[in-house]
Parts: C-alpha cells; structure tokens; sequence
C-alpha cells in the first residue's frame, strides 16, 4: 500500500506542475504554486494553507481543490480530501486526474467498486491514463478479480513498456492464479526495470517458494527485499516469509 500511495502522488504531482506556467500570474496561482512547493517538500500542512488561500480569492478554482485533496490524502485525511476532489469534480467535470485522485482514496478506504468508478471516469477522458488502468487493476484485484486486473495491467504495460509497477503486480495476479512461471518473468523484468522495488523481489520469492524446489532463489530473494525495503510491513513479510525456508 505504501508503494503505491507514493507512486499515486508522484504521478498526480506530474500532472499538476505541467499547469504551473502561465504568462501573468494571478495572486490565486501564486499561492497554487506555493503549496506545490510546500508540497513536493512533505510540508502538507504548509500546503493545505497556501492552497487555502487560494481558494479564498478564487473559489472556483478547481486544481487548488484537486491539490488540496493530495495534500489531505497524504496526511490520512481520507473524508477531506474526497471532498476536494468532488468540488474539483464539480467544478471541472472534464479533469481526469481528479476522477483519478479520488479513485485512489476510495481505494485506501477499501472501497473498491467506488475506486474502479472513478478511474473509468478517468480512463473515458484520457484513454491513454496509464497509471489510471494500473490503479483500476488493483482495485480489481481487491475484489479477487485477477484476470480483470491482469487486463488493466495489460494495457498499462502497452502504453507504458518500462512501468516496473504494472509488471510487478500482474506478476502478482499470476501467483494467485498459481501461474508461477509467468509470475516469475514479470516480477523479474519488473526488478531489470526497477532494481530498488523491493516488493518486486518480495513477490518472486513468493512465486519461487509456491513454485517449490527454488529455496535458494527465494532466499536471496528475500534477503535482498529486506536490504532495499522502507516499508515495515514488507520488511516483516520477507522476514516471515524467510524463517519458513
């Protein structure tokens, strides 16, 4: 979950920096880019003022609401941020990373069928939202619909070959479906793409230890997860997962 909620908010940050230059800066876009700012230094209280501001001289515009709700999100304010977003949906029906972003936190509240919803939204206005079909597939996921999310993976990984995340985690729908060869090729190319996700080399080590007869892989497997990983959830899963070899 950590992983991904960072990959999320690195892709969101993405979409709203290229929105940042303009020619005459109002003082609502001053304080817009300000919070990004803030923002993109961790400083999310910071954030939430400037965007605020914003707001309070402008209050239809809508990527401050957007920001504002990352900045919520990012601070486990899960009911405030899904705010955000609907008044950036409101007043902007047509922004995709919005419909994306809340996709994201309903995905965080376990609400899976809400989350696939708003990336279908999302998908409908940028048919080629890459991570908007990789999110989508883990919503899918949650619901045990693994061939559905190996069809969003899938797409993701056409329009994006060298996305490691979309590999590692169809890698992962083909060890529940018990494929672990095929498990085995993704999480592998997604660790020639991505050397440092270290869930990547968590979940080859699964699919060499359901697979059976491949301990020694596994374990360097595993032990290589638990150098790399920041994740303490992780960290104690390889761990686990490693005194049962």
């Amino acid at each position: 979950m950590n992983y991904k909620g960072r990959l999320i908010l690195a892709a969101c940050v993405a979409f709203t920096t290229a929105l940042m230059v303009v020619s005459c800066m109002s003082p609502a876009k001053e304080h817009l880019n300000r919070g990004n700012e803030h923002f993109g230094q961790g400083r999310y209280d910071e954030a939430i003022v400037e965007y605020t501001k914003a707001l309070a001289l402008d209050p239809q515009f809508a990527m401050a609401y957007n920001n504002r709700g990352l900045a919520y999100h990012k601070k486990g304010e899960l009911d405030k941020a899904i705010a955000d977003f609907d008044k950036a949906v409101e007043l902007d029906p047509l922004r995709a990373e919005a419909y994306y972003n809340r996709g994201s936190v309903y995905f965080d509240r376990g609400q899976f069928q809400s989350a696939i919803a708003n990336y279908d939204k999302a998908i409908v206005l940028a048919p080629r939202f890459v991570m908007a079909y990789n999110n989508r597939g883990e919503a899918y996921a949650g619901q045990y619909k693994f061939d559905r999310a190996i069809a969003d993976y899938d797409k993701a990984i056409d329009l994006d070959p060298k996305l490691a995340v979309a590999y590692d985690n169809r890698g992962l729908m083909y060890i529940n479906k018990k494929e672990f060869d095929k498990a085995i090729a993704d999480c592998t190319m997604a660790i020639e793409l991505d050397p440092e996700l270290a869930k990547a080399y968590f979940n080859r080590a699964y699919a060499y230890y359901r697979k059976g007869g491949e301990v020694a892989k596994a374990r360097s497997d595993l032990e290589k997860c638990i150098e790399m990983s920041t994740d303490p959830g992780l960290t104690k899963a390889a761990q686990q997962l490693l005194e049962r070899l």
